[in-house]
């Protein structure tokens, strides 16, 4: 029995939302695939699993063979699939209501929205936008109310991510407590309550841009990946009421969800666009100059993958 699906088409959900199994893929507020009224053809999805286009920078040499190596980045992700509607057979209604949901949920529009896939119990997701959509309106559809929809998605970001966003949080560095008098051996100097460290795992297989929210009190809040060495700061004094928010991928960073203040990055800041996230294990040190216990950094982030 197909699934019922009560949200909008058009609405955009948390990606795999509505997805409860393997096979389904979901657009927007639309759920396709096995169990629903939108049956996915045999021949799957292409550009899911592949590697996107790449531009790349490398030179080749004048005098010899071969080219210098250069940096590659990719091009936007392409993904394309055939989607049959199958509502209950000699029922004309369910049929041209199933059609305009995919109608209303294909739609051209400049917002990207989530699509996502689950296959073999993984759900991961893009950013994306309807780029084309054939809608076949021939026999089979006009006595059976059966169609078939060729549709093609362009996701700008061409990374896949996790649906579970990530979070952790870390307040700058405290001492540690000291010694307690009179002594007694073993001597325990105590422990320090933050590192002012955090851990940053990105267990795909492409890097990924973490969203960065300093807390005050603090000033001049900055943050380190020991692993590139690349740093992030801010000559900006935050109050005990303020948020810096740096999105690292859209390369913005905002004061209390409405000022742009990324006119305060330091002179040896990195561009927000370049602090991602590389796979494997991370550590980002959370280092103002000056703080109360109150102040704080929050990291939030998804895995990706190609």
């Amino acid at each position: 029995m197909a699934e019922t699906i009560t949200t909008a088409s058009t609405d955009d959900l948390p990606p795999g939302s509505l997805i409860t199994r393997d096979g389904q893929m979901q657009w927007a507020g639309l759920l396709l695939g096995p169990g629903t009224t939108y049956e996915i053809d045999s021949g799957g999805l292409t550009g899911w699993e592949d590697l996107p286009d790449y531009d790349t920078s490398d030179a080749d040499h004048p005098t010899a063979h071969g080219a210098w190596p250069g940096a590659r980045y990719a091009k936007p992700r392409k993904v394309g699939g055939t989607v049959w509607t199958v509502p209950p057979q000699d029922d004309a209604p369910s049929s041209l209501a199933a059609m305009r949901a995919l109608r209303q949920a294909l739609l051209l529009g400049d917002e990207e929205r989530w699509l996502a896939v689950r296959l073999h119990g993984e759900t991961l997701a893009v950013r994306a936008r309807v780029s084309q959509r054939v809608l076949t309106v021939d026999r089979t559809y006009t006595t059976q109310g059966v169609s078939k929809a060729s549709v093609q998605w362009y996701a700008t970001d061409p990374r896949r991510y996790a649906v579970a966003e990530q979070t952790t949080v870390t307040g700058p560095p405290q001492p540690e407590s000291g010694l307690n008098w009179p002594l007694t051996w073993p001597l325990y100097w105590g422990q320090a309550s933050s590192t002012g460290d955090v851990a940053v795992d990105n267990d795909g297989s492409a890097p990924t841009h973490p969203v960065l929210i300093f807390t005050g009190p603090c000033v001049n809040p900055t943050v380190t990946d020991r692993a590139s060495g690349r740093r992030l700061r801010y000559e900006i004094p935050l109050a005990a009421d303020d948020e810096l928010a740096v999105d690292t991928a859209a390369g913005t960073v905002t004061l209390n969800g409405s000022a742009s203040r990324r006119h305060t990055a330091a002179a040896d800041s990195s561009p927000e666009e370049l602090f991602a996230v590389e796979p494997g294990a991370a550590r980002l040190a959370f280092r103002p100059d000056g703080h109360d216990d109150g102040a704080r950094m929050t990291v939030r982030w998804r895995a990706a993958d190609w």
